[in-house]
Formats: C-alpha cells, sequence, structure tokens
C-alpha cells in the first residue's frame, strides 16, 4: 500500500508542478525519489542511476535521430520561406479564417502518412504560426491545433495509420493495421468533428473578448515585399510530399525485401526488422526530405550551416525533456507497487477483455506518461491472456487491437506528458495558456471515442 501512495504521490506532484512551469528535467528525478524511497525494495541511488538513468539513455539512443533530423527540416522549411509559402497558399485555399482547420488538415496529412510525431511537430509549428497570426488567431491555441491533428485519431483510430499505437497490437492479436476499420474511420471522424468544434467555439469566444493572436516577439511576420522572394508552391510542397511518399514506399516495399537477419546478434540489439522498420523508414525519409530541401532552397553552403546548426541546437531541450519522462516511466514501472497496480488493473471485468483493456492500458498510459509506454507494458502483462480470449471467441481480436490503440492515447496525455511538453515548447506556450484545450482534445474526446467503441463491441 506504500508503494502505490508512493507512486500515486510522485505522480500527482510531478502534473502539478509540470503544469506550473518548472522544468521537468530537474522535476522528475526529485518527484521519482518519492515513489522509490516508498518502496523497500529499490535503493534510492540504485533505482536512479541504474534504473532512471538508462531509461533516459535508451530513449535519446532510440529517438535522438527523429528529433535532430524532425528540427533541421523544420528549421529549413522555416529559413527557406517554404513554411510561409505553404501557410500563404493554404490560406488562399481555404480563407485566412479557417487557420484552425488548416493546420488540423496539414497535421492529419502528415500523421497520417507516416511521419513521426515530433517531426510533425517541428514542420507544422511556422506554419501554423503564420496561419494563426494572418487569421488573428490567439497563439494559445497553435499547441491544441497541432494536437488534434497529430495526437489524436491519426495517432490511434485511423485504419491504416502506422503511427506505432497502432503497430504494437499487432504482434499480440495476428491483425494488421486495418484492425476493426469501421469501429475505427466512425470513432476517427467523431473525434476530429467534436474536436473541430470545440476549436471553433473557442475562436469565437476569444474574438467576442476582444483577443486576437497577442505578443509574441520571436514571431516572423511576412510582408508584401518578402512574398516575392518565398519559394514557388510547387517547390514549397516537394519536402513534404517527399517525407509522405518516401516514407510510404520505404516501409512498405523497400526496406522489408532487405535481408536483415543480423539484427538477431546481440550486438545488433537481438531484434528485428519489424521493431526497426518505422524508425528507419522515417530516418531515410527526413534524409531525403532534407536533402531536396538543401537542392531547393539553399542558396550557399554558409546559409545550409546555419540551418543545419540552428536546427541541431532546437532539438537538444525537447528530446532531454522526453527522455526525462520516459525514464521516469521507466522507473515507476519498475516498483514493486506498480506491479500491484497492473495486477489490479489486469483483473477487472474479466468476463468483458475490451472494458479490462480500455482500463488497463490507460491508467499505464497516464502513469507513465506515454502512449506507446502504458500500450506495451498493458499488453505484456496482459496481452496473452485478451489474445487467449479472443482465440476462445470471447470477443473479436480485431477489436480488441483497435480499443489498445485507441486507449492509449487517452490519459497518456496528462501534464506531464514528454510529447506535450515539447509540444507547448516548440509552439512558445505554457500549460496554464495551452493546457486546458490539449486536455479537451487528447483526453476527453479521445476517451469519450474509445468508450464508444467499447460499447459498440460488448453489444455488436
Amino acid at each position: 500500500m506504500l508503494g502505490i501512495t508512493g507512486i500515486l504521490a510522485s505522480l500527482s506532484l510531478l502534473m502539478v508542478l509540470a503544469y506550473r512551469g518548472a522544468s521537468v528535467i530537474v522535476l522528475a528525478p526529485i518527484c521519482l525519489l518519492l515513489a522509490v524511497a516508498a518502496d523497500p525494495a529499490t535503493p534510492l541511488l540504485a533505482g536512479y542511476t541504474q534504473v532512471f538513468m538508462p531509461g533516459v539513455g535508451r530513449f535519446i539512443a532510440q529517438y535522438f535521430p527523429l528529433f535532430l533530423l524532425g528540427a533541421v527540416f523544420g528549421r529549413v522549411m522555416e529559413a527557406s520561406g517554404a513554411a510561409r509559402r505553404i501557410a500563404l497558399f493554404i490560406t488562399e485555399l481555404l480563407g485566412a479564417e479557417r487557420a484552425v482547420l488548416a493546420v488540423v488538415l496539414t497535421c492529419t496529412v502528415l500523421t497520417g502518412g507516416g511521419v513521426s510525431l515530433f517531426v510533425v511537430v517541428f514542420a507544422v509549428q511556422p506554419i501554423a504560426d503564420y496561419l494563426f497570426r494572418r487569421a488573428d488567431v490567439p497563439r494559445r491555441l497553435i499547441p491544441a491545433a497541432i494536437a488534434l491533428g497529430s495526437f489524436t485519431f491519426t495517432m490511434t483510430a485511423l485504419p491504416g495509420t502506422v503511427q506505432l499505437p497502432n503497430l504494437i497490437p499487432m504482434q499480440w492479436f495476428g491483425t494488421t493495421a486495418f484492425a476493426a476499420a469501421g469501429a475505427g474511420l466512425v470513432a476517427s471522424v467523431a473525434m476530429f468533428g467534436v474536436g473541430m468544434l470545440w476549436l471553433s467555439r473557442r475562436v469565437q469566444s476569444a474574438r467576442m473578448q476582444g483577443e486576437g493572436y497577442g505578443a509574441d516577439p520571436q514571431g516572423v511576420e511576412t510582408t508584401a515585399s518578402e512574398v516575392t522572394h518565398l519559394p514557388a508552391t510547387a517547390a514549397a510542397f516537394a519536402p513534404i510530399l517527399c517525407v509522405i511518399v518516401a516514407n510510404f514506399v520505404l516501409s512498405q516495399y523497400v526496406l522489408p525485401k532487405v535481408d536483415a537477419g543480423y539484427l538477431s546478434e546481440t550486438r545488433f540489439g537481438a531484434t528485428t526488422l519489424a521493431k526497426v522498420l518505422g524508425t528507419w523508414s522515417a530516418l531515410l525519409s527526413m534524409l531525403l526530405a532534407i536533402g531536396l530541401a538543401i537542392v531547393l532552397f539553399g542558396r550557399s553552403l554558409k546559409r545550409v550551416n546555419e540551418w543545419l546548426a540552428d536546427g541541431a541546437r532546437s532539438c537538444l531541450l525537447p528530446v532531454f525533456n522526453t527522455a526525462t519522462e520516459y525514464g521516469y516511466g521507466t522507473t515507476i514501472a519498475s516498483l514493486a507497487g506498480f506491479s500491484a497496480i497492473r495486477d489490479w488493473l489486469g483483473s477487472l471485468s474479466p468476463g468483458n477483455p475490451l472494458v479490462s483493456e480500455a482500463v488497463t492500458v490507460n491508467i499505464l498510459a497516464g502513469i507513465t506518461g506515454s502512449a506507446s509506454g502504458g500500450l506495451s507494458l498493458a499488453l505484456e502483462s496482459m496481452g496473452r491472456v485478451y489474445a487467449e480470449q479472443a482465440q476462445s471467441g470471447l470477443v473479436d481480436p480485431e477489436l480488441l487491437h483497435r480499443v489498445a490503440a485507441m486507449s492509449c492515447g487517452g490519459l497518456d496525455s496528462l501534464p506531464h506528458n514528454g510529447a506535450l511538453i515539447t509540444l507547448l515548447m516548440i509552439c512558445r506556450c505554457t500549460h496554464r495558456e495551452s493546457y486546458p484545450d490539449i486536455a479537451v482534445l487528447t483526453v476527453l474526446i479521445p476517451l469519450a471515442a474509445t468508450a464508444m467503441v467499447v460499447c459498440y463491441g460488448a453489444f455488436a
């Protein structure tokens, strides 16, 4: 009981202080010590140096290249004027008053096309900044618009999406990325529709109160004279199309045919091609897109060097923030109190696997602050049980897949979520400014959509 109390107290303190703007790089290890101190089986120093820090290191080793290339790509698109050209095109196509819809659709296309969530944030932020400035929409709503298009239905519910939460359940239930396509599509439309309705009303409310874009000394306005110096529209879109097309071709046709048997060796991590396929295709597609952007927009070696250096610098704080949160979740998951919580969750609603799965995945994702982390932990402990229930005819394995994927995209977006903190940092917003809207879009609406699919499965 003491261990569970320590975990809950640690998590509550972390969320409150993160919401108030404290640095999670310093905050997470301190809050973690509270949980470790309540676990007699884990010495404080060993918990920090032998569990927490290796967790931080594993995240950096796995995801730093994505952060780096995503930041460089975003910087190249912004500094070259390509992002502003895309923003101008979207403005002319949809109208300046539809800035929110334009940002959500842009994120939907990129994320649905397989582009990493972190890459999408870096790439879309300068576009969103221009669109919101032009439409005089409050800047504090930019993170919410990006989150709706990136962190919700395209990550978990959209049939065929190649984001990690939709891929993890396949190995447990023998399904594909298109599992329960009908239910997933309905849930996606519901999340998009209700989310857009919420954002539209928030924009209208802000306008009635006389609130506009707001002061942002780091923002860059585009004057009429500068428009003539921006890249052509086709050239501006080319790198983004390159990311989507290259990622799809590499992940579906090229890399699966590679003989990667050597990955089973210990020096290569004793892994499989399926587990690194998404990362490899993302890295290669980003390198191709950056190379194309440099060829199209790089007028001098000095200019290109500046873009690369600026992008590299801008990725450091976000990757360490997120890695620290990952290390926190990894350490919490190693404690005896967490095992007790996990076992209790697994015993919930034994006659209805969908309810048990939805609750278990959601709570573990909330505790760890990670969608994929919570999903992996839940399926590692209960995946075989759910699979056996599916084989016995108690539940449809495709619904198990869809509910598992959607459930990890609910409570994961609590204030201490690493990807969320990265989003706010890149958008130059605080929790106090933007989190209430993010919570509605990435917590409440996904929870309701998941409940809808669970009810459908229970009565179908």
